[in-house]
């Protein structure tokens, strides 16, 4: 186990090293002057134009150097905010793992159980209905799900009140640590989240009603019910258990997307996590806080898909070899 572990941690790393090195390169390679972007709308004289220039035009792999001593540095500005990208970041986290987590965390458990059912009868009408319903919603479009819930629950149409927040953390002079406070920053999370949620039910359901079609059909599941087990207890102590184990991989991969948020999703709603500043950033573009966000969002993936596979190996002994 640890030499797997090890293994793992080696490649993770090497990853780590590849993300580093493609972060650098990438917004350099981007058309236009990056001096006039900096330089815009802001009054600066010659002299300071000259001495950004003079950075620019250091060589690239005393540039790389440089980066790769500290690339968590807080002494880069956003070309937008003129704000340390950091700091811009650092408070955009919590948003975003509040949306992002607890959609996760629902549609994990409701589609774990949508593919339990279905997956135990297949080919019966909850199997056929579940299954029509989940890839509709999977086809769509988050953000157009997003307007459409957006519509009918935050504006009102014909006999629907508009009964939630249309965007934002919270109300405006509203205390966001005080019992009242939760509640109103609950009611702004739902309809996000609950985007997200609808969009993210297939991935679990099919993937959960796929291993658990296969664990059926097992000889030791026809064993266990020879023997005069219950239906039930065959389900659960036996064929749930083997079938868990492709969907526990894509719960913990998932799990790595927390940080990088759902753009769409976000900038539908005007929720200020990490979506919404990559699309601001995007739309400048802001390319010191795009390298950042870019650099948090493929570390993020990476540190956790480290955990999802020694876990794995743990969980499953036979990948171990």
């Amino acid at each position: 186990m640890a030499r797997y572990a090890l293994r793992r941690a080696g490649t993770a790393a090497g990853t780590a090293v590849f993300v580093l090195v493609v972060n650098f390169f990438l917004f350099r390679l981007l058309p236009g002057d990056p001096i006039a972007l900096i330089t815009r709308g802001r009054n600066m004289d010659a002299a300071q134009v000259r001495l950004l220039r003079s950075e620019l035009n250091r060589p690239v792999w005393e540039q790389f150097l440089t980066y790769l001593r500290n690339p968590f540095s807080t002494g880069v500005d956003s070309v937008k905010y003129s704000r340390p990208v950091w700091d811009l970041i650092g408070e955009r986290v919590g948003p975003t793992v509040l949306l992002v987590g607890t959609a996760t965390l629902v549609a994990t458990a409701v589609g774990l159980w949508i593919g339990i059912r279905a997956g135990w009868q297949p080919g019966g009408r909850f199997d056929r209905g579940s299954t029509g319903v989940t890839l509709l919603l999977y086809a769509m479009p988050e953000f157009w799900l997003g307007m459409l819930l957006l519509i009918a629950l935050g504006t009102g149409v014909g006999p629907l009140p508009a009964v939630f927040p249309v965007g934002g953390l919270s109300s405006p002079g509203v205390d966001s640590s005080s019992p009242a406070g939760w509640l109103d920053v609950g009611r702004h999370l739902f309809l996000p989240a609950l985007t997200i949620v609808l969009g993210y039910l297939a991935e679990y359901s099919l993937i959960m009603r796929a291993s658990l079609v296969e664990e059926v059909h097992a000889d030791y599941v026809t064993t266990a019910r020879a023997k005069g087990l219950r239906d039930v207890e065959v389900r659960q102590r036996h064929a749930l258990r083997n079938a868990l184990l492709p969907t526990s991989s894509l719960v913990l991969l998932n799990i790595g997307f927390v940080i990088s948020g759902a753009i769409t999703v976000e900038t539908v709603f005007s929720w200020p996590g990490l979506g919404l500043l990559t699309y601001d950033a995007l739309r400048g573009p802001d390319i010191p806080l795009l390298q950042a966000l870019f650099l948090l969002f493929s570390l993020s993936v990476i540190a956790v898909n480290l955990v999802a596979d020694v876990l794995y190996g743990v969980i499953d002994p036979r990948v171990r070899t």
